[in-house]
């Protein structure tokens, strides 16, 4: 199985000064528990290279085994550093995708076009989307094969700008 993690590229916590990315745990854990499947796992971000990695995310509380596991490998450490562009990813080359979580994807994945067409495209394939805590952002814009938003009439779970906006101020 082929499974595509789509990253963001966003670093910027809103207007706040800090720095954000994807939450570490939200991809090391389901990451590991797709390739100890065997499952092959390719990654892109909008921008290609270097996903910005949230520092909260990097403190010794939010401290798991998936997380321990990803600093000491250093091949996907490696793979992380070189994600595919977003827009040179084709949705036919995979047979799932699945997007991490962090607060990055709530400012660029919500309204990026390549995400969008990848996931409307993943949708009328009828192949596996996930998406975890702050990530259903990415579903804002994307619209289901009769042209009404995809999550119309669906229960979605997650984090919107305006909750995380409001936790910062507290």
């Amino acid at each position: 199985m082929n499974i595509l993690f789509v990253l963001t590229s966003h670093d910027k916590l809103g207007d706040t000064g800090k720095k954000t990315g994807f939450w570490i745990e939200e991809f090391a854990s389901p990451y590991y528990t797709f390739q100890d499947e065997e499952a092959d796992i390719a990654l892109a971000s909008p921008k290609g290279g270097q996903p910005p990695i949230d520092p909260s995310s990097d403190t010794p509380d939010a401290q798991t085994k998936a997380t321990e596991r990803f600093k000491k490998d250093e091949e996907l450490q490696q793979k992380l550093a070189a994600t595919k562009k977003l827009s040179d990813v084709l949705e036919a080359d995979y047979d799932a995708v699945f997007y991490p979580g962090g607060h990055g994807p709530l400012w660029d994945l919500a309204e990026d076009e390549d995400s969008i067409s990848l996931i409307e495209s993943f949708n009328s394939s009828n192949k596996p989307l996930g998406f975890v805590c702050h990530a259903p952002a990415a579903l804002k814009e994307v619209k289901g094969t009769d042209g009404q938003p995809l999550v119309k009439g669906k229960k979605v779970t997650g984090f919107s700008n305006s909750e995380i906006l409001h936790l910062l101020k507290k």
